[in-house]
Parts: C-alpha cells; sequence; structure tokens
C-alpha cells in the first residue's frame, strides 16, 4: 500500500498555526495561553514511523526557529525547531517512552510539547492559518509525492 496516495491536504487540520518550513503545528488553549506544538502529518510522512523523540527539558527557554529537541525515524533524524518564542511548560512523555504515538495520532495524543510563549501575536503572524493551510498543505504533498515516488509517466513533466 503506498501510503502517499492516502495522504491529502484534508489531513491537515485547519484549526491551529503551521510553520510550514519544519512541519510543525502549534495550536493556542484561549483559557491557558499555552501553546501545544506537533508535527504534521507531511513532516510525518516524509520522516516515517517514529523510533526516538528527545525534548529540551521543561522550563528552558526558547526562541523561534532554534532547536528543541530531535525526532528520530529509519529514513532520517531531524531538529524540532520552535514555532514559536517562550518557555517550554510541558513535554508528552508518553511520546518519549513510545514515538509511535506520534504516528498514530499526531495531531492529538501525539503532540510533543507545550510553550508558555512570550510573544504569541508576532509569532502566529509568521505561521500559517486558516485559509492559507490547505493550499500550503496540497502543494506539500504534492511535493513530497514527487521527491517519495519519483517521476510518473502520466504526470511527469517533459524535458
Amino acid at each position: 500500500m503506498d501510503p502517499m496516495s492516502e495522504l491529502s491536504a484534508s489531513d491537515v487540520p485547519t484549526d491551529r498555526h503551521y510553520d510550514g518550513a519544519h512541519h510543525l503545528w502549534a495550536m493556542r488553549d484561549p483559557a491557558s495561553g499555552r501553546v501545544r506544538i506537533g508535527i504534521d502529518a507531511i513532516g510525518l510522512e516524509a520522516l516515517g514511523e517514529l523510533a526516538y523523540v528527545a525534548i529540551e527539558s521543561v522550563s528552558a527557554s526558547v526562541v523561534r526557529g532554534a532547536a528543541v529537541g530531535t525526532l528520530e525515524a529509519a529514513k532520517m533524524t531531524t531538529s524540532i525547531a520552535a514555532p514559536i518564542t517562550g518557555t517550554i511548560v510541558a513535554r508528552n512523555d508518553d511520546v518519549l517512552a513510545d514515538p509511535r504515538r506520534v504516528n498514530e495520532d499526531p495531531y492529538g495524543a501525539g503532540w510533543l510539547l507545550e510553550i508558555e510563549p512570550s510573544m504569541w501575536d508576532a509569532d502566529a503572524a509568521e505561521l500559517l492559518s486558516g485559509d492559507a493551510v490547505t493550499p500550503w498543505a496540497e502543494a506539500e504533498i504534492n511535493k513530497l509525492g514527487a521527491e517519495t515516488e519519483g517521476p510518473r509517466g502520466e504526470s511527469s513533466a517533459a524535458g
């Protein structure tokens, strides 16, 4: 079964913000103000099944774009770049103990960490949200499909 044929833009919820360059999502809790961070389905598809997750300690200060952890999978290892600036207030211990939880539910139980934002409005303005999410997701899925599947007769451009 080809997993790419199953991935679609509808697999990327539009109720949160996205760091398009790093394939991370950020969802702010209106009650607490905290922002929950996770990897999106497209980034997860590129990585494959996770084998190891490492995240900076609670109370660590983080700056947007700086590494706050590592994701290791069969295909590659990548850094988790903070999509916002603030302080880590929680890590998902279930994911640290069993990284497969991220693959099983990347937008729910597979979240990675929570950050108390220090400049949410400015950071959120730099992230994709709302109507911008679906077109971005479609383009990223097409790009990933081209990278992983290679050219196909019916869809490859003549060069």
